[in-house]
Parts: C-alpha cells; structure tokens; sequence
C-alpha cells in the first residue's frame, strides 16, 4: 500500500481547514466594515457593532437564547447522566429496549415531528389543565431539554463503560454506599463526559430553530428565529457583527474548557505517581 507523502498529507488538510474557515474568516472581516453592502468593503468600522448594541429585539432575543440554553444543558446534564448511567451499567433489565428506545428517540426523529407533537401536547394541556397559559421560555425549554437529553446519554454511556469497575466495587467494599460511590468515584471520573454534554447541549439549544418555531409565543422569539426572519428579506452587515460576537464566546468557552479539562487530567495522572 503506497502511503502518501507528508507534503501531500499537508496540503490536503490545508485545503480542509480553508474550506471550512475562510467564510467564517470573511464573515468576521465584514463585520468590520462601514458599507451597508455585505460583500464590498469600504474601510474599517465599528458601526454594525453600535447598531447591534442599540438594537432591542435583537438583544432580547440574544438573552432569551442564553437563558434557555443554560437551563437546557444544566438539565440535560442531571437526567442525561442519570440516563447514560442506567444504560451502561443496569444491564438489560425488564423494559430496557423500551427505555434505551425512548432515549434514543429523539436521534432519529425529526424535529418538525417533534416541535407538532410537544405543540398539540401543550395546547391539550392548557385546555384540560389551564396550563401553561402561553407558550413561551418554559415551553422552549422543554423541547430543546427531549432533544439534548439523548446526546448526554450517549456521551455519558460511553464514557461510564470506559471504567474499570474494580475502583467502585472497592470503593463499595471498604463500606461506601452505592450513592456514595457515584458522587466520589464516578462522577468525577466522567467529568469530561459531562463538560462535553453540557457544552454540546448548549450549542443545540442556542442554535435550535425548527423546535424554537412551534414552541414560542409572543414576547419569547430567540435569536435563531429573529436571524432568519430578518437574513429572508436579506443579508444584513449587523448579523456579520452578531456572528462574530457569538464566535468569540464560543471560541473562549471552548478554550477554557479544554484548559481546566486537561489541567484536571494533569492533577490525576500527577496524583497517580
């Protein structure tokens, strides 16, 4: 088998990472400039940026996003892991192809079937219960929480079986309850696990737009359906100046994630010598 030279391999992914990262390079580039054309530059300015900032529905659009992305990954993370655990180390127990099916669901099933579903649920519930009154951030929530529970599941399940079992039975021998094994042992050892579901969470929640669109109500529009309502009657430079913002946060959560995760790995391996 003729292996391809190191030159070769080089360039090849060159040309991936250029594929993948000059529009969002340019889309940063024009977020800077003064001309209301998206595509022509004419000098350096940070007049989107002053827009943005005075722009009311985009910026409570923004904050009802982040609120719900928040809730979202936190409780996607708690019943997630709860999940995955169940999955990796309970066995096939007495309903455990339902259970693992019902988990999985939400993988395989798409999202306009998912939003009409919860939509009719919570309408008959309003009729039969008078609740909720409206549809709004607790209705969002809970349509972006059945989606993101699944991936938490699978990171969790995957990372729980990666264990070696012997630290929790010796754990349990030397007097530990099973409650007590998992907050210890467990849990800190699929702490990646869990940073990784709650950023991926995260990103589904503010990014989602299919569930976000049946699911919310006057005075509770997020940011992805403020983005496309405006990008349809055509391209604005203040979203350039919007995408840029959320880039850098996201580039900044994700590098100090991995910083604090791989500090943690450190500490580990240098307390394991």
């Amino acid at each position: 088998m003729i292996k391809p030279s190191r030159s070769l391999q080089f360039t090849s992914l060159g040309i991936g990472f250029l594929f993948l990262y000059i529009p969002i390079i340019s889309l940063i580039v024009y977020s800077f400039n003064e001309s209301q054309l998206v595509t022509v530059w004419t000098e350096f300015s940070l007049r989107w940026y002053k827009a943005l900032w005075q722009d009311e529905e985009l910026i409570n659009a923004a904050w009802l996003s982040l609120r719900i992305a928040v809730l979202t990954a936190c409780a996607s993370v708690v019943i997630g892991t709860w999940a995955g655990f169940v999955l990796a180390r309970m066995g096939r127990f007495r309903g455990f192809t339902l259970f693992s099916g019902m988990i999985n669901a939400p993988l395989v099933i798409p999202e306009v079937i998912q939003g009409i579903s919860l939509l009719l649920l919570f309408v008959e519930m309003a009729k039969v219960l008078g609740w909720p009154a409206g549809r709004g951030l607790f209705t969002i929530w809970v349509g972006h929480v059945m989606l993101c529970i699944s991936y938490v599941a699978i990171i969790v399940e995957s990372r729980v079986r990666e264990l070696n079992p012997s630290l929790e039975e010796a754990a349990l021998d030397l007097g530990a309850t099973p409650l007590r094994v998992f907050f210890s042992i467990t849990l800190p050892l699929i702490s990646q696990a869990l940073v990784a579901g709650w950023l991926l969470s995260f990103t589904l929640s503010i990014d989602d737009l299919v569930l976000s669109a049946f699911l919310s109500g006057p005075g509770s529009t997020t940011l992805p359906l403020v983005v496309f309502s405006r990008v349809r009657l055509g391209l604005n430079p203040e979203m350039n100046a919007l995408a840029t913002l959320f880039i850098a946060f996201v580039t900044v959560g994700v590098i100090a994630a991995n910083y604090f995760m791989q500090r943690n790995e450190r500490r580990k391996m240098a307390g394991l010598v």
